[in-house]
């Protein structure tokens, strides 16, 4: 405003992926463990006070939502994604879209989607690798989330992915900037670039000659804005400009899209923040409250042969691991601990971060997580001197010296605790995270050894895994007696921890990702077509089963859920129509619990083949001891099409499988019901239904 020539507000911006990366901003659970809630409505209020607490500070747009569809979990950045179904991925999505713009952009923050598209899909699982992505995959699978974003929740800006598509990268690529995204889809925000990727075009592609041609190249594509910082749009630009590369037209066209945002965000009628609101809004007791909700119901517990919960007086509790009394393994990659940790490495001039920034060799970096409590603490607090402390080793140090206090300690317990994972961030130090790319799954460092130490005592052991990614091998799956996958829980995942383990809240957070026996399962997925392997002559692998560990949808409580009665409430609609499904939910157990009630489809007559299953609907449900809970979902046709050989969205005349149940492999068919063909009515594609709960 008072540092340039036309005084104009600028747009500040924030990575917001599991929160405001700032300085005592609310941390909330990473997006992997948000999706595994299956509550869209816990992302919107997520987003919602994200958007508080940006405003406060002076920010108006988020770096968010990450809406990469994920099917290969050596991919480090598999933890800021929403998991492998494009429909699950859409929900929660559109979801945070909605929560972070608000109702109104005078109130509200650019939502930011990324990364566009296919960037979770990568050659190897690494990053910045090639996605080799066919059309009809590419539309039905990876776009799918972002249209939904655009059509149905109002999406103001896209950011490009850092990998490229058919030899062509994503900042170079006019098809999908203008005439998918603007042209097919109406998009009418700003396109921004991922940091540093415009002129990625000529360093790292080598796609274009020079940071010129890269300029020219990554506007002429679409996109709109650099960031961080102008660089290749800054003289390069004004070169291509001066030689006629690019035009003024063009040129504008960017320039007014961003006007227009800071228009709707009202900047020139209010550049400025009360400074005094700001210590109100960072981290408030209810957007705590909603990262605490968030937490509890992100807990997936994988496996439970009896011994969780933990009941009160059931004797002493050995705490072993190195995630077990360390705060800052709880959070993500992009939390402002790991920042903190990329400005040292960006200080010290180590690696690809040091080029990119400079900082001040003077600059006090605190890398300090005070005030944010370990599972050691949440359980000192309960258990007492009932508990017995053993890190056994670090995340990746090769040591294994501290291995005889944590057997002897489990050797002495009714019970041993192992809080186990990886270490996310950005920095050598990290074990998940971007550019955190790995070749196993099993758990990193010295770990598995830890395990089978511990296990070898015979006492029972619970491992809780913190975690970005699927992880564990056969043995700790096989013979700990339970597993409990808390994802990177946040600033309030301790307490979430606790209470599960310990009975206070029932485990109710589901799987949105299938678990892999192994990385020589990779891709596994449930909505494989079914010529897909699983089915052929011998069917498994030589030497392992083609199924997952856990499949998709998968979690257990400490009671239990039965579908009582699931019916398609009519044999044949109409193209444009929806359809309805009833399903009748009882809880068979002894105490109330959580179930997530998924509803899937097949389409065995399609004129192209089809997935074995594909989820269309999904609800949390809340039940007493032995209530009974009804609901109704309402399943458009237009949510049913697919790409026709012609490449166009159809929805096809014939018969369609509708399947209800608690995984993708615990279920059961509703029935079936037929599409009759209207020639009069064309159908447009319908993103979702609707579903409704009331108990019985």
């Amino acid at each position: 405003m008072t540092e340039t020539r036309l005084g104009i507000p600028a747009i500040v911006h924030e990575e917001v992926c599991s929160g405001v990366m700032a300085r005592e901003a609310t941390i909330f659970p990473q997006a992997i463990g948000v999706a595994s809630t299956w509550a869209p409505e816990l992302n919107r209020q997520l987003a919602d006070a994200v958007r508080a607490q940006m405003r406060a500070m002076g920010s108006h747009q988020g770096l968010s939502p990450v809406l990469d569809v994920v099917r290969d979990p050596r991919w480090g950045r598999t933890e800021e994604t929403y998991g492998e179904d494009p429909y699950l991925v859409s929900r929660m999505g559109v979801a945070f879209v909605q929560g972070l713009q608000g109702a109104d952009l005078t109130d509200g923050v650019l939502a930011t989607a990324k990364h566009f598209v296919g960037y979770g899909a990568s050659e190897g699982g690494l990053n910045w690798a090639p996605a080799h992505l066919p059309p009809r995959l590419l539309r039905e699978v990876y776009l799918y989330p972002f249209e939904a974003a655009v059509r149905e929740g109002g999406l103001k800006s896209v950011m490009a992915g850092y990998h490229e598509l058919d030899g062509v990268p994503c900042h170079a690529n006019q098809e999908l900037l203008a005439d998918v995204l603007r042209g097919q889809w109406g998009f009418t925000g700003s396109v921004v670039s991922d940091y540093f990727a415009v002129n990625d075009l000529h360093s790292y592609h080598h796609f274009a000659q020079d940071k010129q041609q890269a300029a020219t190249v990554g506007l002429g594509a679409g996109v709109d804005v650099e960031l961080p910082a102008t660089d290749a749009y800054a003289d390069a630009l004004t070169r291509a400009l001066d030689a006629g590369e690019v035009s003024e037209a063009r040129l504008d066209e960017a320039v007014s899209r961003v006007l227009r945002h800071k228009v709707e965000l009202g900047l020139f009628e209010n550049p400025y923040v009360d400074e005094d609101a700001v210590a109100t809004s960072a981290n408030a007791e209810r957007h705590r409250d909603v990262a605490l909700e968030i937490a509890r119901r992100s807990l997936v517990l994988l496996k439970n042969d009896g011994v969780l919960p933990l009941l009160a007086g059931a004797g002493t509790v050995a705490l072993i691991g190195p995630n077990a009394d360390d705060a800052r393994h709880l959070l993500g990659d992009y939390s402002f601990a790991a920042h903190i940790e990329a400005l040292v490495e960006a200080r010290n001039r180590r690696g690809l971060l040091g080029e990119m920034m400079t900082i001040p060799d003077d600059l006090e970096i605190d890398e300090s997580t005070d005030g944010v409590p370990t599972v050691r603490d949440e359980l000192a607090a309960r258990l007492g001197d009932r508990l017995r402390f053993a890190p056994g080793c670090d995340v990746l140090d090769p040591s294994t010296e501290g291995f005889a206090e944590a057997v002897a300690a489990a050797a002495a317990a009714d019970v041993a605790v192992l809080v186990l994972g990886d270490r996310s961030g950005l920095t050598p130090g990290a074990t998940t995270g971007e550019s955190r790319d790995r070749s196993s799954l099993d758990l990193p460092g010295v770990q598995e050894d830890l395990v089978r130490a511990v296990v070898a005592t015979g006492t029972p052991v619970v491992a809780v895994l913190v975690a970005g990614r699927p992880v564990g091998s056969d043995f700790l799956h096989d013979e700990c007696a339970a597993v409990l996958m808390a994802w990177l829980p946040g600033e309030t995942g301790a307490q979430a921890i606790a209470e599960v383990l310990l009975g206070e809240v029932n485990p109710s957070g589901r799987l949105p990702i299938s678990y892999p026996r192994g990385v020589g399962q990779i891709p596994v997925f449930y909505g494989h077509k079914v010529s897909g392997g699983r089915s052929h002559w011998h069917g498994d692998y030589v030497d392992s089963p083609v199924s997952p560990r856990y499949v998709f949808g998968h979690g257990l409580g400490y009671t239990s859920f039965v579908i009582e009665d699931a019916t398609v409430g009519s044999a044949d609609v109409r193209a444009g129509d929806s359809v309805g499904v009833e399903v009748t939910v009882a809880n068979t157990g002894d105490r109330a619990g959580e179930q997530v009630v998924q509803l899937y489809v097949r389409d065995p007559q399609a004129t192209i083949t089809r997935p074995v299953l594909e989820l269309k609907a999904f609800a949390r449900v809340e039940a007493a001891a032995g209530q009974r809970v009804a609901m109704r979902f309402a399943l458009p046709t237009g949510q049913l099409g697919f790409y026709d050989r012609s490449m166009a969205y159809a929805v096809e005349a014939g018969q369609i499988e509708v399947y209800v149940g608690f995984s993708a492999a615990d279920h059961t068919h509703a029935g079936t019901f037929v599409i009759s063909a209207d020639p009069d009515r064309p159908v447009s594609k319908v993103f979702t239904g609707t579903a409704e709960v009331r108990q019985l």
